[in-house]
């Protein structure tokens, strides 16, 4: 028996064990933050509020992985509409409907980490950063399409009310009108 990297001639660095795998994490010694590492907090509630700092790195980050991992199922809107469901497979929900739109975004890295229906864990495949930028980017898709207009700025509030350019007022633009043929 030797101790542990205690000099020894079993292996040809002359130590007694070999150094540990980098990442490598020893039990009952996972980082505090659990919120970080599951999307929940100590109760078992998702985290309503993202763990890391938001910004535009991290939304574009976002963007770049949604396309990447979750756009083939998912549309790259978030609809549900994506490639392999139009070919067959089972098309997953909009993230646009009220439910959905209703979740803390804890449930989003959740969902990524652990999987959920068809849906399978890409706990492997993407890093809990990417998960945690995702999730940010699943967000900023729903905002895109129900921004309470109470946040929106006065001049886009004032383009709520405005009639489109061309359009007649009270109601969206007349088509052109065309014969038809005789």
């Amino acid at each position: 028996r030797y101790e542990p990297l205690t000099a020894s001639s079993f292996f040809e660095n002359g130590m007694s064990s070999r150094p540990l795998v980098e990442g490598t994490i020893a039990r009952g010694h996972l980082p505090a933050d659990a919120a970080l590492r599951t999307g929940k907090t100590a109760d078992g509630q998702f985290v309503a509020e993202l763990p890391v700092p938001l910004d535009d790195r991290l939304l574009e980050r976002g963007r770049q992985r949604f396309n990447i991992y979750c756009s083939v199922c998912h549309g790259r809107t978030g609809e549900g509409n994506g490639m392999v469901v139009q070919r067959g497979y089972r098309q997953p929900p909009t993230f646009h409907s009220d439910r959905l739109r209703g979740m803390p975004v804890g449930y989003f890295f959740d969902v990524a980490t652990q999987g959920f229906g068809a849906m399978p864990s890409y706990r492997k495949q993407v890093p809990q950063a990417d998960r945690w930028a995702i999730a940010a980017y699943v967000r900023a898709l729903q905002l895109s399409r129900y921004a309470p207009a109470a946040e929106l700025s006065e001049t886009d509030r004032a383009k709520l009310v405005e009639p489109p350019t061309g359009a007649a007022p009270g109601g969206p633009a007349a088509p052109p009108s065309v014969e038809a043929p005789r």
